[in-house]
């Protein structure tokens, strides 16, 4: 499966779908960050205050309920604790720390130097529980244990594992003791359903775009390639309008250009020949007239046929040049019925043809010329291969293909290229019947390769040749 569209517009559309992710991805790793970052100030402002209010309310109730007060004051993100030396031994040296122990002093209106800050490392939570689930960190005489918590980095005993908590703090309160908290991380992701959904909304919304423009500019460019195509086939067309981006609009002008040359330059040479053309045929009737005159009777037959050959030529040129300058307009054509249509013509004229039973196949063509291609190929199977037959099929890759077969010796391989060219003839009798003008092939193939197609030779093993019309761009019937 391809992962990568082909088409211009779904490959802007997954470019700006691309472009899309990395920004959101840089926005929802912004976002997340500032959005943990309000949640811890707004945590440590609350325990700021928490911890400013129970010093308050401690030094405002009897030394018997300071217990009752701590216990009521501790939650899961900020235990409360009083002991007789201070929890963080020394004052944390990071801004955040700093910061903190300001905003304590101030919240309390003491002098910084009772308040003390610093980060706080734990014992996790197996081993932070005895035997009967009490915990010891915040037993007022395990000091040593609290000593340890709170100075190094990497601890590890043996018998149990460390992680780092958020911060701790303690305040000296009036009667010598000390204060303590110890504050968790606060909880919740770094983003909500909110955000989420916002993020959808605009990934939506985005791709909405990119399809809608993606398409927009690829239009013009659709068109061009099939006003291409159709210009490939010798068929008229009009001049592509000038529109989109910039880049876009210089390629359709520079194709409306090319397609104008090219149609003048053919016009000019087709006009030449057929105005040559048309010209002989003067000095062919004087030269006529001179012939009768030859008193040698076989001289003046000689000459006679020269000139019949020469007009036959001539006329052959100009109703080429003059169907190529009708410029025929291209229509759905049965190239079944069409085919069976020819054979029923020539078999009329005493050709030995036949056609096959073929399914109808419809193609886009210029019905004149396309018949006057099938009516040469099959005149020629019948002149030169004896009994001929004919029948259309569809190809795998879906063009149609017009097969005909004959009888005959067939053409030796070096020769199927050469009898495609002008005038060249394989028979060599001067015959009118037999020897033709050797125009015949070569009309065949410029007519199918200006509809797109083209014409294959190849001899059959049980003896005659087959020629392949093929010509793409079909419906089926």
């Amino acid at each position: 499966m391809r992962l990568v569209p082909r088409s211009l517009a779904g490959q802007l559309t997954l470019l700006l779908l691309l472009t899309l992710a990395v920004a959101q991805c840089v926005a929802v790793a912004l976002f997340a960050w500032e959005r943990v970052e309000a949640v811890r100030h707004a945590h440590r402002d609350n325990v700021v205050a928490r911890t400013a209010s129970v010093a308050q309310l401690l030094a405002e109730t009897p030394p018997m309920l300071h217990g009752t007060v701590v216990a009521a004051a501790s939650s899961g993100r900020a235990r409360f604790s009083l002991t007789g030396e201070p929890l963080v031994r020394d004052v944390g040296a990071g801004e955040a720390a700093i910061a903190i122990s300001h905003q304590l002093a101030a919240a309390l209106r003491v002098d910084h130097g009772r308040v003390r800050v610093g980060p706080m490392w734990a014992r996790s939570v197996d081993d932070d529980r005895d035997d009967d689930g009490h915990d010891d960190h915040f037993d007022d005489d395990d000091d040593d244990d609290e000593d340890d918590r709170f100075h190094g980095h990497d601890h590890d005993d043996g018998h149990a594992s460390w992680r780092l908590r958020w911060f701790a703090a303690s305040v000296a309160l009036a009667d010598g003791r000390w204060l303590n908290v110890v504050v968790e991380p606060p909880p919740g992701a770094p983003w909500g359903l909110t955000f989420l959904l916002s993020f959808v909304l605009s990934a939506i919304g985005t791709a909405g775009v990119a399809v809608f423009m993606g398409r927009r500019i690829a239009r013009p460019m659709r068109k061009l390639a099939a006003a291409a195509s159709r210009l490939g086939r010798g068929e008229d067309v009009e001049p592509l309008a000038e529109v989109g981006p910039s880049d876009v609009r210089a390629t359709v002008r520079a194709f409306n250009q090319m397609r104008e040359r090219l149609d003048r330059y053919v016009r000019d040479r087709m006009a030449m020949l057929a105005a040559v053309s048309h010209d002989l045929r003067t000095p062919i009737t004087s030269l006529r007239l001179h012939a009768e005159l030859i008193d040698d009777a076989d001289t003046r037959r000689k000459m006679t046929g020269a000139l019949d050959e020469m007009q036959r030529m001539t006329e052959d040129v100009l109703a080429f040049v003059r169907a190529d300058l009708r410029r025929e307009g291209t229509e759905r054509v049965d190239l079944t019925a069409l085919v069976e249509s020819v054979i029923a013509d020539l078999a009329d004229l005493g050709h030995a043809l036949s056609a096959e039973v073929s399914e109808r196949i419809v193609v886009g063509g210029r019905p004149t010329s396309l018949r006057r291609a099938v009516r040469n190929l099959l005149e020629n199977a019948a002149i030169y291969g004896g009994l001929a037959t004919a029948r259309t099929v569809r190809a795998e890759d879906g063009s149609a293909q017009v097969i005909i077969e004959d009888t005959g010796q067939g053409i030796p391989e070096d020769e199927r290229e050469r009898v495609f060219e002008p005038f060249v003839r394989l028979e060599k009798s001067r015959s009118r019947d037999t020897g033709g003008t050797g125009l015949g092939l070569a009309i065949a193939r410029s007519i199918v390769r200006a509809h797109g197609g083209d014409i294959r030779l190849e001899n059959r093993a049980e003896g005659g040749l087959r020629v392949t019309v093929q010509l793409p761009g079909t419906d089926s019937g």
